[in-house]
């Protein structure tokens, strides 16, 4: 039975599923994108998105209760520094999933979770790339420029052969 069990506990110990969660934020924060299993990317989404919402707001006490959940200096600067400024008009919903199919292994279904603000082919890229792909048509060739060359080489090899085959025919009829 379930009574009572308001998040998954993943199989794991508090501590151990503490310190895993934490670890997976920290990389999350620093990679902007992950990839691990459904339920561990639910559990982080669940993890993440307070930490998200409380690095808005950059002061003292913000930067060391997030340090003291995430123990990692270079996630908490990258968090405060760059992250923060990109999620600061967002009202929630920093996170997305997207389901990935299933580990060969074990049969577990895997998924990508990412940062919403950085994935630069959903929200459309950089300008620039977009003008770097032009389109060309080519022209079509018109029948007449067609037909020419390809009647002029088949006929020039047809009369060549026509040629030795006459030549063979009249060996014969002189023998």
């Amino acid at each position: 039975m379930r009574h009572g069990k308001r998040f998954n506990h993943l199989s794991r110990k508090a501590p151990h599923r503490k310190s895993m969660l934490s670890n997976m934020a920290s990389s999350l924060i620093l990679h902007k994108k992950i990839e691990t299993t459904l339920a561990k990317a639910k559990a982080l989404r669940k993890f993440v998105e307070p930490l998200l919402t409380k690095s808005k707001s950059d002061t003292t006490h913000s930067r060391r209760s997030i340090f003291s959940i995430l123990q990692d200096k270079e996630a908490v600067n990258e968090l405060f520094n760059k992250v923060s400024e990109k999620i600061a008009s967002r009202p929630g919903g920093y996170t997305r999933i997207i389901k990935t199919g299933f580990r060969l292994g074990d049969n577990a279904e895997m998924s990508i979770i990412e940062l919403v603000d950085y994935n630069t082919l959903l929200l459309g890229g950089d300008e620039s790339d977009k003008g770097t792909k032009s389109r060309r048509r080519r022209k079509k060739k018109s029948t007449a420029d067609v037909g020419s060359d390809d009647n002029s080489k088949v006929t020039e090899k047809e009369k060549k052969v026509v040629k030795k085959d006459t030549k063979d025919t009249k060996d014969k009829k002189s023998k």
